[in-house]
């Protein structure tokens, strides 16, 4: 029997097939995620706890379907007193005062004055900074941990120095604002003090929105901020998502913004790629079960390299070619042993005619 503690992600009371209620829940703590099920004594545990609280659980690990699976055998709720809430989120391997550090850093090698200012405005204020170096980048789908925003962030300005200087006529410094400022509205559209989800804010505006709200009160406070410059930084927040129907209200309109929309796509891209193949669930095999951000399945490279090859099957070596046939010689006419004397009689008499 394996017993732990988890936060529970989610919660579905559902029926067996004799209407019977059973439990299908998605449990978790910072090491990642794993399907459970309670099929037994389920209506005497099954609202005593809700989504977001700490369970303590003891069941057996099994294989479904070519995944792991927990059928727990009992539940128990326990307060978030009993916890170490560090324990049981995601959050990322760097220290995330030494990033919001280094993003500061960026920020100060900046040589256009008004966009430094405004950088340095928002950054001022602590509640800012903050949100920013702790909410993750997404609720589920790519740099999804404390720590992701600012993580995908430096991670994009990376890419923007590496890319930008091969096009002569990209702007660096509007291009490293576009990517520190593309997502700043994550700091209030998502939820990240239990489990990740969205605020009111998120759901009925979105970060896009938000994040514009949060550049119109800050530019305010720098000191005769472009009017055409706020426009291009507006655009650039507007259209990083590249497509209206991915959520963007306009599409890129100049190089910068173009640029910025496919190295954030290509950042969470990758991340995308990286959290699906560590994280799948499938036991066998070396390709993961269906991604739908990705729309496919991917191929978990390092456990396939480490497959031991099949066997070779040499074939079997050819049958020898068939001697080629006897060549009879031909057979002398066959004396007879015992010669007719009424033959030899004969020919005597026709010579002596």
């Amino acid at each position: 029997m394996t017993t732990g503690i988890f936060l529970v992600q989610s919660k579905e009371i559902r029926q067996k097939k004799s209407g019977d209620p059973y439990l299908s829940l998605q449990l978790s703590d910072r090491t990642g995620d794993v399907e459970a099920k309670m099929w037994d004594n389920v209506e005497a545990v099954m609202d005593s706890f809700e989504r977001n609280d700490f369970v303590r659980v003891a069941g057996l690990p099994s294989i479904y379907n070519n995944r792991l699976q927990f059928t727990i055998h009992k539940l128990l709720r326990i307060s978030e007193q009993q916890v170490e809430f560090g324990d049981f989120f995601p959050a990322s391997v760097r220290d995330r005062d030494e990033m919001l550090a280094e993003l500061r850093g960026i920020i100060a090698a900046m040589s256009n004055a008004h966009l430094r200012g405004l950088l340095e405005a928002i950054f001022a204020d602590e509640s800012i900074a903050t949100k920013f170096k702790t909410a993750p980048a997404a609720k589920s789908i790519h740099h999804a941990w404390l720590g992701g925003l600012i993580e995908h962030v430096l991670s994009l300005c990376t890419l923007v120095k590496l890319v930008a200087p091969h096009y002569p006529h990209v702007d660096g410094d509007l291009m490293l604002a576009g990517a520190i400022l593309h997502d700043i509205g994550k700091i209030d559209e998502l939820t990240y003090d239990r489990g990740f989800g969205y605020s009111d804010a998120g759901q009925l505006i979105g970060h896009i929105q938000i994040g514009l709200a949060i550049v119109n009160d800050k530019v305010r406070s720098v000191a005769e901020f472009p009017p055409k410059l706020k426009l291009l930084v507006d655009h650039l927040i507007l259209s990083h998502h590249g497509e209206l129907e991915f959520g963007s209200p306009k599409v890129p309109a100049f190089a910068e913004a173009m640029l910025l929309h496919h190295l954030d796509n290509l950042d969470s891209k990758m991340e995308t790629v990286r959290g699906t193949t560590e994280r799948d669930r499938m036991v066998e095999g070396s390709f993961t079960g269906w991604s739908a951000p990705l729309e496919r399945t991917l191929l978990k490279k390092e456990k396939f390299l480490a497959e031991a090859p099949p066997p070779v099957v040499k074939p079997a070596p050819p049958a020898p070619p068939p001697p080629p046939p006897v060549q009879e010689r031909p057979r002398a006419a066959k004396q007879d042993p015992y010669p007719s004397l009424f033959g030899e009689r004969l020919l005597g008499a026709l010579k002596d005619e």
